[in-house]
């Protein structure tokens, strides 16, 4: 019988406050280090998310896991693709990331979170970062990325320092999800940027 996945852990929840913790390099081969891995990436693709951080899942602990699929690409339009520096990549695991960003190039786009269910808000954020931490088999690694790969970066490793994206968006822009498609789906920021006043 399969077990159920865990909840996704909601705004409001200490857990998404607070600084979580590291891994000891030496516990990531741990089966329960492995299962929480298993679990996140699990959620992950059943909320058909990019991005998830431990402390999502209730785990105060410095781990994210994201992934970029064809199928979630293929929705946007091509202005919103080539705007955002969007393409899929495949799965990545990272514990105890630091982040790096890279120039001075920054970039606005709306952000949703899956710990903030059914809202959405433009979000200003580095375009291109790199990320260093051990993968899930306890291996150094570096990814030195830019476009939508890096705010999901971002995105995933503020959680681990009990950061929302409701913390850094420009307060007017939050808005739901219905609406934001309605009103803004395919077109250019810019243009949104100048709907919404920002």
């Amino acid at each position: 019988m399969a077990t159920a996945l865990p909840s996704i852990v909601q705004a409001g929840a200490p857990v998404l406050r607070e600084r979580a913790a590291d891994v000891p390099p030496d516990r990531i081969a741990s089966a329960e280090v492995q299962d929480l891995i298993d679990r996140m990436i699990a959620v992950m693709r059943a909320a058909a998310g990019v991005g998830l951080a431990a402390p999502q899942i209730d785990s105060p602990l410095r781990i994210i896991v994201l992934e970029d699929t064809e199928a979630a690409v293929a929705q946007l339009s091509d202005v919103e693709r080539r705007e955002r520096e969007r393409a899929p990549f495949p799965l990545r695991v990272f514990v105890n990331p630091v982040l790096r960003q890279v120039g001075e190039e920054r970039a606005t786009f709306f952000e949703g979170c899956l710990s903030v269910g059914g809202y959405v808000g433009l979000v200003e954020r580095s375009l291109e970062v790199e990320v260093a931490g051990l993968d899930r088999h306890g291996i150094p690694r570096s990814w030195r990325v830019r476009g939508w790969p890096a705010r999901i970066l971002q995105h995933e490793i503020d959680h681990l320092d009990g950061i929302l994206y409701v913390d850094r968006m420009a307060t007017r822009s939050f808005v739901t999800v219905e609406s934001a498609k309605a009103r803004f789906a395919g077109k250019p920021i810019a243009d949104i940027r100048r709907m919404i006043g920002v």
